[in-house]
């Protein structure tokens, strides 16, 4: 008996009809728990972003150096990085801001809030925080970006750096991304439901064919019983005993008519 089973796509596409209903249910669920999580447990979250710009200023005696200058400030981004987000800038973020609504809670939660990015060779570099609301992210951009301003000239006595442009508070969260997470629950329920599908078949040992019998098991088949209508019984049962009551009415009343 070879024990290496292959299915067809027939068998696939019979299998998915066979369980349609259990797809549909698993599918169904999922996305409803998908939309439940989007609309009424997940908290919408907005971004705003301030960008600054590191160019020292050369006076005209030192523009031979400009190029060299500029490749200078570029490589310094990697450490102003480090800076914004030390304890040094978001300590004094953290006290002037503490009292907004939505603010992360902690000078901690601040540096988790704030994403420093920057293009490759550009001597602009962003700050964007998020936050529960947009006036806060924005806030908490423009006081990162000030603050850092103010403190890197004293710590690296350096003036180079400028606010190019302030942050907005923008009203359209940014998350939870309403549609893709409708499309993620969706598509997960309906990949679960064939899975569920193919396992509830997989692990059925139910006996449905005789091939399986004399093919996968080996035994010799002697014969097939069909099912039995039990309805269909009882039915004709019922006229059996209908037929016999009326033959016994039949005989009594012939009978009755000997005797008379």
């Amino acid at each position: 008996m070879d024990s290496e089973q292959t299915i067809s796509l027939m068998q696939i596409v019979g299998i998915l009809r066979k369980h349609l209903k259990l797809i549909t249910i698993t599918t169904v669920v999922v996305f409803v728990a998908a939309f439940f999580m989007t609309f009424f447990i997940m908290t919408p979250k907005y971004e705003a972003t301030t960008e600054i710009l590191v160019n020292r200023k050369l006076s005209s005696t030192d523009q031979s150096a400009q190029l060299q200058q500029v490749q200078a400030d570029v490589q310094m981004i990697s450490t102003y990085k480090d800076i914004i987000t030390s304890p040094t800038v978001l300590a004094s973020v953290n006290r002037t801001l503490a009292s907004y609504p939505g603010y992360p809670g902690s000078q901690a939660g601040i540096k988790d809030a704030l994403t420093i990015s920057n293009e490759t060779n550009s001597q602009v570099f962003s700050v964007t925080a998020k936050a529960t609301d947009g006036t806060t992210a924005a806030a908490i951009a423009n006081e990162t970006a000030k603050v850092f301003k103010q403190k890197v000239v004293k710590m690296m006595s350096i003036n180079n750096v400028s606010i190019v442009s302030k942050a907005h508070a923008v009203n359209t969260p940014v998350s939870p991304k309403k549609s893709l997470n409708l499309l993620i629950g969706l598509v997960a329920g309906l990949l679960l439901g064939v899975v569920l599908a193919f396992l509830r078949e997989v692990t059925d040992r139910t006996v449905k064919t005789e091939d399986f019998l004399t093919d996968e098991l080996g035994l010799t088949s002697l014969g097939v019983i069909s099912e039995i209508d039990m309805a269909a019984i009882e039915k004709q049962n019922g006229h059996q005993k209908l037929g016999i009551v009326t033959e016994g009415s039949v005989h009594v009343h012939s009978e009755h008519r000997r005797r008379v």
